[in-house]
């Protein structure tokens, strides 16, 4: 064991005390100091360096049944998290090493050894693996690829593809070999990063007009794969654009998560009968045994600057809450990180 005499204190973190209704407000959190604890047999102790935070996580807010268990109430949340050992009770991760582990919207966390993958701050930086080379871009890659059966001509296209995981996927599908690759965001300024930047063939600003004629005029040719970060009506422009044999892959809704009243389907699903078109939801948590492949394909992309990724830093876990709401508003470009 590790002496930890000269830790702080406390450390601060983030509880979800009440379950929001509609979008989030601040009443519904409280950050509060707790007692640093003591790590057991097997267990690091690990000072949060970056936090992540994720659309997903308002889901985990409701206690409605779903695939991942609801954050409790009155408990400190969790979310990706990387830091740095201060203090080891466990075989093979010493103080000094770096963990990437899921007890983030803390600074300071017990983390079991068999749960904390090691990473190398050399190799790439510690935020990294938090977005373009962690859980976003194995997403992308898997729902891409996996999922979306992706093939050498398709033409792809993209919701939310300024954010962490859509411009990764644009990306992939450019390097792998897509005859035509089209993005959707929220901003003139995304839609120059999309092209100017990551290489898209073509960007539009959803909110300059209807997304299906603005989706129609940058695919003229229809669209093969669909990877869809916002439902509502891109799923509908998707669904009009797709071509025979097009794929549908549902990753995210951000649209949708703040509804209190259910959002209609898209009015154009039987499309898919003359299309034979499918739509298909996946979980990244399906696809781990991807992440060996996809690191060892990934991370040279990303070290020769062929693929290139964008981080929205917010500086202090006292604004952890308000990074996770920006999320939610879209003001994020790229992966959204705080510096602890």
């Amino acid at each position: 064991m590790t002496d930890t005499t000269s830790l702080p204190a406390v450390s601060r973190e983030w509880h979800l005390a009440s379950r929001p209704v509609g979008w989030p407000k601040p009443e519904d959190f409280a950050f509060v100091e707790t007692e640093i604890p003591q790590p057991g047999e097997g267990q690091v102790l690990v000072r949060n360096k970056y936090l992540s935070v994720d659309p997903y996580m308002r889901g985990r807010m409701s206690d409605a049944k779903s695939y991942i268990a609801p954050f409790e109430l009155g408990k400190v949340m969790q979310g990706g998290a990387v830091g740095e050992v201060v203090a080891s009770d466990a075989e093979g991760l010493a103080v000094g090493d770096h963990v990437l582990h899921f007890l983030g919207w803390r600074e300071y966390a017990v983390v079991s050894a068999k749960n904390a993958v090691k990473v190398d701050p050399e190799a790439a930086p510690l935020s990294t693996y938090l977005g373009v080379l962690g859980m976003t871009g194995l997403t992308a890659y898997a729902g891409l690829l996996r999922t979306a059966s992706f093939k050498k001509g398709d033409t792809v296209f993209v919701s939310g593809a300024a954010g962490a995981v859509g411009g990764q996927v644009g990306q992939i599908a450019r390097l792998k070999g897509a005859a035509r690759v089209i993005g959707s965001a929220g901003s003139d300024e995304k839609v120059r990063l999309l092209v100017d930047e990551y290489g898209f063939d073509a960007a539009f600003n959803y909110k300059d007009g209807p997304v299906s004629e603005q989706l129609r005029a940058a695919a003229p040719d229809g669209i093969d794969v669909y990877f869809d970060n916002v439902g509502g009506d891109h799923l509908e422009a998707a669904i009009g654009s797709l071509n025979e044999g097009g794929r549908i892959v549902v990753c995210g809704m951000i649209s949708v998560y703040n509804n209190t009243e259910a959002a209609p389907g898209p009015r154009n699903l039987s499309r898919l009968i003359a299309t034979r078109g499918r739509i298909e939801g996946f979980l990244v948590g399906d696809h781990y045994d991807l992440q060996p492949e996809f690191v060892r394909e990934v991370a040279p992309w990303v070290a020769s600057g062929q693929l290139k990724y964008r981080e929205t830093v917010v500086e202090g876990i006292e604004n952890n809450l308000e990074a996770f709401l920006g999320v939610l508003r879209g003001d994020n470009t790229g992966k959204m990180i705080v510096k602890v």
